[in-house]
C-alpha cells in the first residue's frame, strides 16, 4: 500500500535509520517547527533493542549542545576533562584541559543504548512516526518524490516521502562503496577494561606502530578502542583475559598502573568510506553520519561528525523539503566534512606505521604542547568540527 494521498506523498521527511544521528535529525525537525506527522522514521529494531545496546560512545561538548537543544541532555555519562596523546616509544606528548577552554569537559563518554532510549523518549514527545521494526529493502527517486519499499510485519509496503535521509550506515565492509574509500588494514578491538590506578576523567589516545589505543574513562573504569593489524587482532581475541591484559599493558604502558580486568572483546575491520563532497548526484536523497562517511575511530569523530550533519540539515529542511535544501546542505557541510575526512584520514595512516618518519611525531606533539594556539585549534577541532 502507498502512502500517498491526493497525490501528493505520504510525509515530507522520511529518514532511515533510528540510530542517534536519525533520531536527533527527527527530534530537531520537530523542534524547528516541521509537522511531526510528516516525519517518518523507520528502522529495522525496535527501540527496547536498541536500548540494549552496550557499545560506548565518545561525545563531543558540542554534540552535547546539539543534544541540549532537544531535550535530551543530560544522558548518563563520564565528563572527560582532559585528553593525554602520545607516541609510543617515542619522546613528546600532548595535554588537551578543559581549563583553557573554560568549559565544563572537552567532552563525555556515554552508551549507546543511554542516548537511544533518551533520543527515543525525545521522539516520542515530539508524536513523530516511528515504524520499526520495518526493513528498508528498496528505495527509487521519482519525479516529486521517493518511494521507499518496506516490510513490516512480513508485509511488504511502499512509503513516499518529498525527501528520503539516509541514516543508517553500518560496519566498514559491509557497506556499498563510496566515492572515497580505503581499507587501512586494521581491526579495533573493544571491551570494558580497570585498571589499578585510573586518573579521572582523562581519556588517552597512544599510537603505536600497529594503530592507535584510546582509552575513555566510564563509570570507574575504561573503555578500550584498541585498533591493531587484522592477524594481531586474531591473536590477540585468542588470548585469556590475563595474557590479553599483559599485552595491552605492554602497548600502554604504565600510566594508569596495570590492568586488572577486561569484558568479553569483540572486534571490527576499519576503513575509510565517504561520500563525494556535493553528494552523488540525487536530488531529494541525503545521507548523514556513517551513511554519509565512515571513519576511522582515531579521535572519536564519526557520531559528533553526524550529530552535526543533522543538525544543519534539521535547520534547513525545516525551510522546505525540496532538492534545492538539500543542494544547500552539500554545500555548507562540505569544508566540515572534508576537514575531519582528511584529519582521520591522516592520523591513521601516518600515525600507525614504524617508518623513519615516525622519529618526528614524538617532536610534533611535544611542540603542540608547548604552542597553545596549536593545541587549541586541534581541541577546537574535536569539540565543535569546522564553524
Amino acid at each position: 500500500m502507498s502512502h500517498i494521498e491526493n497525490g501528493a506523498p505520504g510525509y515530507d521527511i522520511a529518514i532511515c535509520g533510528a540510530g542517534p544521528a536519525g533520531m536527533a535529525l527527527a527530534a530537531l525537525l520537530a523542534k524547528r517547527g516541521v509537522a511531526p506527522q510528516r516525519i517518518a522514521l523507520v528502522d529495522a529494531r525496535t527501540l527496547q533493542q536498541a536500548g540494549n545496546d552496550p557499545r560506548s560512545l565518545a561525545l563531543s561538548y558540542g554534540s552535547r549542545q546539539i543534544l541540549e537543544d532537544i531535550g535530551c541532555w543530560p544522558v548518563p555519562a563520564t565528563a572527560i576533562h582532559q585528553i593525554h596523546v602520545s607516541r609510543r616509544g617515542q619522546f613528546g606528548r600532548s595535554m588537551i584541559d578543559r581549563g583553557e577552554h573554560k568549559l565544563e569537559a572537552l567532552g563525555y563518554v556515554s552508551r549507546y543504548g543511554a542516548l537511544v532510549t533518551e533520543l527515543g523518549a525525545a521522539c516520542e514527545r515530539a508524536g513523530i512516526a516511528a515504524l520499526r521494526p520495518a526493513l528498508v529493502t528498496g528505495m527509487e527517486e521519482q519525479p516529486g518524490h521517493v518511494a521507499i519499499a518496506i516490510e513490516e510485519d512480513g508485509q511488504p509496503r511502499t512509503l513516499t516521502a518529498s525527501i528520503v535521509v539516509q541514516a543508517e550506515g553500518g560496519l566498514f565492509g559491509e557497506q556499498q562503496a563510496k566515492a572515497r574509500q580505503r581499507d587501512y588494514g586494521q581491526t579495533a578491538i573493544i571491551a570494558q577494561v580497570r585498571s589499578s590506578a585510573p586518573v579521572a576523567h582523562r581519556a588517552y589516545e597512544r599510537f603505536t606502530e600497529q594503530g592507535p589505543l584510546a582509552l575513555l574513562p566510564q563509570d570507574g573504569e575504561y573503555s578500550l578502542v584498541w585498533c591493531v593489524r587484522p592477524d594481531s587482532a586474531q591473536a590477540l581475541l585468542a588470548l585469556d583475559d590475563a595474557a590479553f591484559l599483559e599485552q595491552l599493558g605492554t602497548a600502554f604502558g604504565t600510566r594508569v598502573g596495570s590492568f586488572t580486568h577486561t569484558s568479553r572483546r569483540v572486534a571490527f575491520p576499519l576503513g575509510l568510506n565517504a561520500g563525494k563532497a556535493g553528494g552523488d548526484g540525487r536530488l531529494r536523497m541525503a545521507a548523514i553520519g556513517n551513511a554519509a562517511q565512515t571513519l576511522h575511530p582515531v579521535a572519536g569523530q564519526g557520531l559528533n561528525l553526524g550529530l552535526r550533519d543533522a543538525a544543519v540539515l534539521a535547520r534547513l529542511l525545516a525551510q522546505g523539503a525540496t532538492p534545492a535544501m538539500l543542494a544547500q546542505y552539500e554545500a555548507q557541510r562540505s569544508a566540515d566534512r572534508s576537514l575531519t575526512v582528511h584529519l582521520t584520514d591522516t592520523m591513521a595512516r601516518v600515525f600507525a606505521n614504524d617508518s623513519p618518519a615516525q622519529a618526528l611525531l614524538g617532536a610534533s606533539l611535544a611542540a603542540i604542547d608547548l604552542f597553545g594556539p596549536a593545541r587549541g585549534m586541534l581541541a577546537e577541532l574535536m569539540m565543535f568540527g569546522r564553524r
